[in-house]
This record gives C-alpha cells, sequence and structure tokens, in this order.
C-alpha cells in the first residue's frame, strides 16, 4: 500500500516543476532510516564563502555570504517507511534573519541490507512544502528523491536522481525539473568515511540548459559516524560560472537517547 501510494504521489511530481533555489538541504540520501518508533533530530548548516550575489528575479535573496540553518525532525512510523519535517532559516549577507516555510518528508525504503551487511538498496522519499517567495520562486512545492545505491563494509554507493514540481504554473512551464546528485564514500574505520558528492542541476526534461549554465558542485565530504555526535561534513567548489565557487556544509545528528 505504501509503495502504491508513493508512485501515486511519483506521478503528479512528473505534471509541473520547480527551480530549487533554496540551498537548506546539501545532502545524498542513502538507505539509512530510523527504527519504528525512534524519534529523530538532524542540524543542517550551510554557507555560502562565495557564489552569486545578483537576485534571479525581483525581490530574490542571493545565495551570496548567506547562512542557511535547517532543523529536521524525523519519525520512524515503521521499519521501512519515516516522516519527517523541517524547519529551514535563512540568515542573508546583511545580517537578517528569515523562516523559509515548513517542508514535510516521507521516506520509504523498499529493500535495503541488513544492519552491518551488503548488497543493494532502493527507496523513494517525498518533499511537500511552501517556500517564503524571496527564496523560492514556486512557492508550493514538491519534490520526489529516489534512493538507489549500494554499500558493503568498505563503500557506499548512492544515486539520488531528484525530480521537482511547482504547484503555480505562472512561475515556469509544466516540464519536470531534474536534479540529480550522487555519492561515493569509503570506511576509513572507524565508523568513518570520506568521499565525494556531486550535485547538478540540469533543469526541464526536454529543455535542459548547455553544460556551462546548469548549477554543478563537487564535495569532499567527511561522515564521522562513529562520534558522540555523528556528523558530516563537506567542502563544495562549484565546476562552472554558473555555480557557486565555494560552499561549505555540514549535518549533526543530535542525540535524543531513544
Amino acid at each position: 500500500m505504501v509503495a502504491r501510494g508513493m508512485c501515486a504521489l511519483a506521478l503528479a511530481v512528473a505534471g509541473a516543476a520547480a527551480h530549487a533555489d533554496l540551498t537548506d538541504e546539501i545532502q545524498i540520501y542513502d538507505d539509512g532510516i530510523n527504527k519504528k518508533g525512534q524519534l529523530g533530530l538532524e542540524l543542517h548548516l550551510n554557507t555560502t564563502l562565495d557564489g552569486r550575489s545578483e537576485p534571479d528575479w525581483p525581490g530574490e535573496i542571493p545565495p551570496n555570504h548567506g547562512v542557511r540553518t535547517t532543523m529536521e525532525w524525523s519519525y520512524g512510523v515503521t521499519d521501512s517507511l519515516e516522516a519527517g519535517l523541517y524547519l529551514p532559516f535563512l540568515r542573508d549577507s546583511s545580517g537578517t534573519t528569515y523562516f523559509a516555510g515548513p517542508r514535510f518528508r516521507a521516506k520509504w525504503m523498499a529493500f535495503k541490507p541488513a544492519e552491518g551487511g551488503s548488497g543493494m538498496f532502493a527507496g523513494l522519499n517525498l518533499e511537500v512544502g511552501k517556500v517564503n517567495e524571496r527564496l523560492e520562486q514556486g512557492r508550493p512545492i514538491v519534490e520526489l528523491r529516489p534512493i538507489l545505491g549500494y554499500r558493503n563494509k568498505d563503500w557506499l554507493v548512492s544515486f539520488n536522481p531528484v525530480v521537482g514540481r511547482s504547484f503555480r504554473p505562472r512561475y515556469g512551464s509544466s516540464r519536470p525539473n531534474f536534479a540529480p546528485g550522487i555519492k561515493i564514500a569509503r570506511s576509513i574505520g572507524g565508523g568513518n568515511a570520506i568521499g565525494i558528492e556531486y550535485y547538478d542541476e540540469l533543469g526541464e526534461f526536454g529543455n535542459f540548459e548547455p553544460a556551462h549554465k546548469q548549477s554543478q558542485q563537487l564535495f569532499l565530504a567527511f561522515d564521522a559516524g562513529g562520534m558522540a555526535v555523528p556528523f558530516n561534513f563537506g567542502i563544495g567548489r562549484g565546476l562552472n560560472a554558473a555555480s557557486d565557487a565555494w560552499t561549505l556544509k555540514a549535518i549533526f545528528e543530535v542525540p535524543l537517547g531513544n
């Protein structure tokens, strides 16, 4: 039943698209999911050290020197279904803070290896929210994120071919946007890993932007899974003039004792 519901939502997402401008969450999803009844909290932080300083539309807050902070609450509905709530905030280059607007998500893993095991994994993550118009062109948005990958004791590979939609056609055409991302990480022992994360925004299906106009960022990332407070830290480099030149990001798993 969960699979049928997620597939129906996937068809809805394919109806229309929105360009994702609010980079409050820079993350590749893998097979990690809360156990049934488990409450989780992650704190996302990222800042654009050197990036676009001119607005793309009237009233937009450009990312340069902005600091984005997001609390992500999650709850295990079952061992394969997780519900989540994002509460993102942005501090712009002048020091003004904005609440970006809440987003809700559901993450479902169709299959995954047992904890500590090896094998393929696959799932879907759905997000729905209404974002501040100064941060996102298509304010009521929905995003579908397939999760496809493989892990063993040494390696993790995860691919997220993300499709986005806006509920306001006046902000764009009816074609869905495509923003794929991939992560490749190598274990270095002690529950820690180092690797790369790549994020691309190709544009609308059937009308992809030329490569030099796509936002393309490559991050060197460190996953500290063996720490008392597990975290992910990355430094990202834009690969062309259309991308923010330098970005720092971190994600902390806040211990809740459950």
